[in-house]
């Protein structure tokens, strides 16, 4: 109770500016949505991404560039489940009890887990975008060295801007109003800081605009070439358009109010530097909405299924019979039958040729 009441004083002066800006934000409104939000990601996200490591590992019996993006992004995904608990902890307690390395750790985790996860899926896009519209392009004929590769200098780029996060303490209070958070002050204290800061807040805004942009560009062009193109593999462009569309949708409900509510932040710092009650209430907003941003560790596995067949028909032939998918069921049938009829048929051509044998003969 007593936490509660320190919080709602700090909540009330919030409108007061403080010498070198406006007070610290505290955990009020993020308190109570985050830890059941962020609790139903850890559960939903370990439950698809374990299964999906299994299968990656242990049931996929071949390997192609577009299967490594996505082990990629399963790895991404462990990055922030990892350290969702402490989090969730945190919230519980209303303070921070695990001191400052972990604390580092903590965020770069999941900042670095957002960055990774948006660059990866947009990877993945890109890959179909090629395979289909451009079948031709020599950026098909990748191979699995080149795409290791790829996925290096992807974790590369994301990580590299988030290492400095490292090097700063994070931690903000003492006792039992001890507080990790990236930012929850209207001026930190460090010049770094406040570089760091910016810094991130540009990052957060182009690694969803860029993106977006290349996501919505290759879903329109794959759009355009399936009602061009009546002949050819129309389910295989069909399905890179479901990829694009599910990857849009993951984009818009999880990366897009974080983004929105970053603008605003950075546009009250700006434009209003005395409005403490605005910047609180988007403070408190991008807060939460990082609890969006880990929905994606939950919705990514609906990804897998998408953009890999090897994926989807590795996962049914795990399944119990009763609950194998009906396509890939009907395809195992298909393949049956055509077997079936083709040793028919070879049969059939044996005896012709022994009856002209023995005719001959």
């Amino acid at each position: 109770m007593s936490d509660y009441n320190t919080n709602f004083t700090m909540t009330t002066n919030l409108t007061t500016p403080i010498r070198g800006g406006c007070p610290p934000v505290g955990i009020q409104l993020e308190g109570v949505i985050l830890p059941p939000v962020l609790t139903i990601d850890v559960i939903l996200g370990l439950l698809g991404n374990i299964v999906a490591l299994w299968i990656f590992c242990f049931k996929l019996k071949a390997w192609n560039p577009n299967n490594l993006f996505l082990f990629n992004l399963v790895i991404a995904d462990f990055m922030a489940l990892v350290s969702l608990p402490l989090r969730i902890d945190a919230l519980l307690r209303g303070h921070w009890v695990f001191g400052d390395g972990l604390c580092r750790i903590n965020l770069f985790l999941m900042f670095s887990n957002r960055s990774a996860s948006i660059a990866l899926m947009t990877v993945v896009a890109v890959y179909r975008y090629f395979k289909v519209v451009h079948p031709h392009h020599r950026f098909n004929s990748m191979t699995k060295r080149q795409a290791a590769y790829v996925s290096v200098f992807v974790w590369l780029l994301v990580i590299s801007p988030r290492v400095p996060m490292l090097a700063y303490n994070h931690i903000k209070g003492s006792g039992n109003g001890t507080q990790c958070f990236f930012f929850t002050s209207y001026k930190e204290a460090s010049h770094a800081i406040i570089i760091l800061i910016a810094m991130h807040r540009i990052l957060t805004v182009l690694e969803f605009v860029i993106p977006i942009a290349m996501l919505l560009f290759c879903s329109i062009r794959i759009s355009s070439f399936l009602r061009e193109r009546k002949m050819g593999k129309p389910d295989k462009v069909r399905k890179a358009m479901r990829v694009c569309a599910a990857i849009v949708t993951v984009f818009m409900v999880c990366f897009l109010p974080t983004t929105v509510t970053t603008i605003g932040v950075w546009v009250i710092r700006s434009q209003s530097p005395l409005n403490c009650s605005a910047f609180y209430t988007f403070t408190q907003l991008t807060i939460v909405s990082f609890g969006l941003n880990f929905l994606n560790s939950a919705l990514d596995p609906i990804v897998y299924v998408f953009s890999s067949s090897m994926f989807r028909k590795a996962l049914c032939s795990s399944l119990p019979h009763f609950l194998r998918c009906g396509q890939d069921a009907g395809d195992a049938e298909k393949s049956a039958s055509s077997s079936g009829s083709q040793s028919t048929n070879q049969q059939e051509l044996k005896s012709l040729r022994s009856d002209r044998q023995s005719k001959a003969m």
